[in-house]
């Protein structure tokens, strides 16, 4: 891209140098404070346009910036996906935007526009190479690429702070602003990073939806930079101004108003891990549970009283989530004597099943049924499937126990994931009996 000085604003001459008071003597009388004076503003608004201007420096931090963000999804690293918003380019160009639109310059505003959406360009392509590279090490389950490919309240708060504090930082000081800079880079490169990881691996969930938080995230971090630049009282001067200005806050609230209003959060889609409407390929069968049916004579022989199982627990599909839990109850009766009743209390044997996810190599853990998001189990790993399940939106749900990482949680996860044995013919639960001495 061939970016030129021809393409900065239209703004009244600057004050010549001679007549401009010292640097140091400016700092002291306050630089804080935006000229309202038409020179004053006039050299003020050439000086940030010219410093906002794109540089070669944007698009090669952007390819070191994407390539350590597609190593640490790779990695599923934490550590390495903050290295790399470190390694981000300074995003002064984003300023310039915001500055072009307020001006009225629009072949300014799309230079720097088109800067901007080039290095993010950039680092969506590196990402989808990254996507690539861990096919071969599929099926596995990244934490990262997942979290970061949905919208968060608490990111949204953070780029709004960021935002506000770069704009008030590049107008009122000559320093370069990193620190809000990097703030702004994480909201902006870090899901499109993933987005493109998605791509390239093949993973549900993750592309389209980091391209989408992405959009989210620029429109909402433009908004704030717009009313901070209001209220610093840089504003339109010109109808060319205004229309830009209205017209970049428009395009701003109709992206967050479609975008948001999809509730694409931290609420995935009853799919993730698996399609619900796949054909069912697993089936569990339980068996009979043997009674006695002799009545007691007066010997030592017992009688074995069970109580009625509950109604199957089939889904509408056909499928038997795990055996329901029978509490069995012996009681022996005796002829009178001195000896006490045994009251014998047989506990139910745990049912065990693994996760065998078709898509995204493991499936959310949720602490209600579509609800809060806990943990990812990874395919292979095994959960105590409890006897009760829940249907949401034609979607069954089952209540399940795990352990990861050496923590014991309790949450529900799609039934569909779960791969139950099927029990042997005759099969009994094999708990070691509890004795209760009764007088």
């Amino acid at each position: 891209m061939n970016f030129n000085d021809s393409s900065l604003p239209s703004i009244e001459p600057e004050t010549p140098r001679e007549n401009r008071p010292p640097r140091a003597r400016r700092r002291r009388r306050g630089q804080l404070m935006v000229p309202q004076d038409a020179a004053g503003r006039a050299a003020l608004l050439s000086s940030l346009a010219r410093r906002a201007y794109p540089s070669y420096e944007l698009f090669v931090y952007a390819v070191l910036c994407g390539a350590i963000l597609g190593l640490g999804f790779i990695l599923d690293s934490q550590a390495l996906l903050l290295f790399g918003i470190l390694l981000a380019p300074l995003l002064t160009p984003w300023i310039g935007f915001l500055l072009a639109a307020v001006t009225g310059s629009a072949r300014f505003l799309f230079e720097t526009l088109m800067a901007v959406l080039v290095s993010a360009a950039l680092v969506l392509v590196i990402g989808m190479l990254s996507g690539f590279a861990a096919r071969p090490f599929l099926p596995r389950t990244f934490n990262e690429a997942y979290v970061h490919s949905h919208l968060w309240w608490p990111d949204l708060v953070i780029i709004a702070v960021g935002a506000i504090i770069l704009t008030i930082s590049f107008v009122r000081s000559e320093e370069k602003p990193f620190l809000p800079s990097v703030v702004l880079a994480y909201g902006f490169f870090i899901p499109l990073s993933a987005a493109g990881f998605g791509l390239g691996s093949g993973i549900a969930d993750i592309w389209p939806n980091g391209v989408l938080i992405f959009l989210v995230h620029f429109a909402w971090a433009g908004m704030f930079g717009l009313i901070t630049l209001i209220a610093m009282r840089i504003m339109p001067t010109n109808a060319q101004g205004f229309l830009l200005s209205a017209g970049t806050t428009l395009i701003f609230v109709i992206l967050l108003l479609n975008l948001m209003a999809g509730g694409n959060g931290n609420q995935a889609s009853a799919s993730e891990g698996a399609d619900p409407t796949a054909p069912p390929t697993l089936t569990v069968n339980l068996p009979p549970v043997s009674q006695a049916g002799t009545q007691p004579r007066p010997s030592s022989t017992p009688v074995i009283e069970t109580a009625t199982p509950n109604s199957s627990p089939l889904s509408t599909e056909g499928i038997l989530l795990s055996p329901t839990a029978v509490p069995l109850t012996l009681e022996i009766t005796l002829p009178p004597t001195d000896t006490p009743t045994v009251t014998l209390t047989i506990e139910p044997t745990p049912v065990y099943a693994r996760i065998m996810a078709d898509k995204g190599g493991g499936a959310f853990l949720r602490k209600d049924p579509n609800g809060k998001y806990l943990a990812t189990l990874d395919n292979f790993s095994i959960v105590e499937v409890l006897p009760d399940t829940q249907e949401v939106n034609g979607v069954t749900w089952a209540h399940v126990i795990a352990i990861k990482n050496g923590v014991r949680m309790e949450g529900w996860i799609l039934q569909i994931v779960l791969q139950v044995a099927t029990p042997v013919p005759n099969w009994q639960p094999s708990a070691t009996p509890s004795l209760t001495p009764t007088p």
